[in-house]
């Protein structure tokens, strides 16, 4: 498991961290393949729990995020109401629309797919979170943006949401620098198992 060199919470911690921890994402993702988003659907439905009809947002995988695509169409013929995040401004919280596999989409943010504008919106009881790097107390390292941590926030002042990691496990550290807005996950989901915080 991968260990950071520093210990304090800074801008330039985190960037150099990240840069490291995404090419080891991309070495995961060619090494796995599509392999993983099948086991990672196993994991989620053995082990997280989740009610009948729970709404659940994932995302649109770039770069090389682990896939929640399997998943999220079990979800939807497990009769879950799935959606897609759609970025509505650079300092503001993520808005998720129904979707589910097969749907149109639009091109979004960042490269990016975003269901059609017509999609009705849906508050998630679930959000699966894409991460660069993810640690033993649940913090998260994602691409410096902070969307997912102003959408956790601005979801948990609201209601329960249960925040969901999907990773590869060499994404796992010990302990990643953090700051007092980076919101915690509960769980994190990989090809290997699944971890609760």
């Amino acid at each position: 498991m991968p260990e950071p060199t520093f210990t304090t919470a800074t801008s330039a911690s985190k960037s150099v961290l990240r840069q490291k921890a995404l090419q080891i994402r991309s070495d995961a993702r060619k090494a796995l393949g599509e392999s993983a988003g099948q086991a990672i659907l196993d994991h989620f439905l053995a082990d997280v729990p989740r009610t009948s009809g729970a709404s659940v947002a994932g995302y649109f995988p770039i770069r090389s995020e682990a896939d929640p695509m399997p998943l999220m169409g079990e979800l939807g013929q497990l009769g879950h109401t799935c959606a897609l995040p759609r970025v509505t401004g650079a300092d503001k919280p993520l808005r998720f629309f129904r979707w589910k596999p097969g749907d149109k989409t639009d091109e979004g943010a960042f490269g990016t797919r975003v269901p059609v504008k017509k999609a009705e919106e849906i508050i998630p009881d679930i959000l699966l979170v894409p991460l660069v790097a993810f640690d033993l107390r649940g913090f998260r390292l994602g691409y410096g943006g902070g969307f997912y941590d102003r959408t956790l926030a601005s979801l948990r002042a609201k209601r329960s949401c249960l925040a969901v990691g999907i990773a590869y496990s060499v994404q796992e550290y010990d302990m990643l620098p953090h700051d007092v807005y980076d919101q915690p996950l509960d769980w994190v989901v990989s090809e290997k198992g699944s971890r609760c915080f």
